[in-house]
């Protein structure tokens, strides 16, 4: 369960960068689930940066289009709605499946809600008891995806208590098949949708939240108005609209995401789980393997429960290489 005090995430590169004395340019950081590629940008009018933003810019349009919902909410990043949520209920029962995303869990201990950590098996059992159950699909860490007909099961069973299910969706877009942001009208589903990781623009800090009006009116309240920047709507709004740069993204991370497995499984790490943008290996050599290859200027994410690596996409031909001859390092030390 969920420990105040500072939570770990992937791309903590400024930081590895003091630990190993190694230059920030040095680095082939996979420590994040991050498409590590994009594709051009378009032009950012002075006006963005000089006025107020304002909805009627295209991006809700577009947003809808893309996620084929008829309400969304944009935010910060989705980690903006992963702290506000917890805030919309008082003393709720909340069930969360693990492992998952620690932030999660985080929000909603901070305010005071009481939580069961559950594994997927115990979700039926648990059910009848839970104001809220929060899962991460695909999940983060271990990119295990829930088919969408069950959890359409499990938000039925909730709605008629007035509880919720909240699905994070940070992962999908490369698989929009397995979304449920087309039953986002429905009583008793959040679903929650980031921009940065599919588009490579993390630094944008940008997400959607799909859900009934009445919940989106209460969020937008609570966060506040202009919660997106101006350019961050110019940007978004252009890729979301880009439906060709899209497939192209998607065909590519999906087939690196193959090639990453691949790669793994050959050097005797065969993931445990995964999606297109990172692989997850349970191994008892994780810790080990970690700092082997940091000490190579090569970042992974570390998690000790369970033991495990996750390893997100290299940007380009020379950074597999380098993964690939730090990987064989090992082994050959291992010996």
């Amino acid at each position: 369960m969920f420990k105040p005090g500072g939570l770990e995430h992937g791309g903590r590169l400024r930081a590895a960068s003091l630990n190993y004395g190694i230059a920030l340019a040095d680095w082939l950081d996979l420590s994040t689930g991050i498409a590590p590629y994009g594709w051009p940008l378009p032009a950012i009018p002075a006006s963005a940066w000089a006025r107020l933003p304002e909805q009627q810019d295209g991006l809700e349009v577009a947003a809808r289009d893309y996620y084929g919902v008829s309400n969304l909410l944009p935010v910060a990043g989705s980690q903006a709605a992963i702290q506000a949520l917890p805030r919309l209920l008082r003393n709720a029962r909340v069930g969360i499946v693990s492992p998952a995303y620690a932030e999660h869990a985080a929000a909603w201990q901070r305010e005071g809600h009481r939580l069961l950590e559950l594994s997927e098996g115990g979700i039926e059992r648990a059910l009848e008891r839970l104001d809220v159950l929060l899962l991460v699909n695909p999940n983060n860490p271990t990119g295990r995806r829930i088919e969408p007909q069950r959890l359409l099961q499990w938000r039925a069973r909730l709605a008629e208590r007035g509880g919720w299910l909240i699905v994070d969706e940070a992962f999908i877009d490369c698989t929009p098949e397995h979304s449920l942001a087309g039953f986002s009208d429905r009583p008793g589903l959040i679903v929650l949708r980031s921009f940065g990781k599919f588009f490579g623009l993390a630094g944008i800090r940008l997400g959607f939240v799909l859900a009934q009006p009445a919940v989106l009116e209460w969020l937008a309240e609570l966060l506040g108005p202009w919660t997106v920047s101006g350019p961050s709507r110019v940007v978004a709004t252009a890729l979301l609209q880009d439906y060709v740069g899209q497939r192209l993204q998607r065909e590519r991370l999906l087939a690196d995401g193959e090639r990453l497995a691949t790669l793994l499984s050959v050097q005797g790490l065969p993931p445990t789980g995964g999606c297109a943008l990172f692989q997850f290996c349970c191994t008892p050599s994780a810790a080990e393997l970690h700092e082997f290859l940091a000490a190579q200027g090569i970042l992974t994410r570390l998690f000790t429960s369970p033991l495990s690596l996750r390893f997100g996409l290299p940007a380009d031909e020379a950074g597999w290489q380098r993964l690939q001859l730090g990987l064989e390092a090992f082994a050959m030390e291992c010996q």
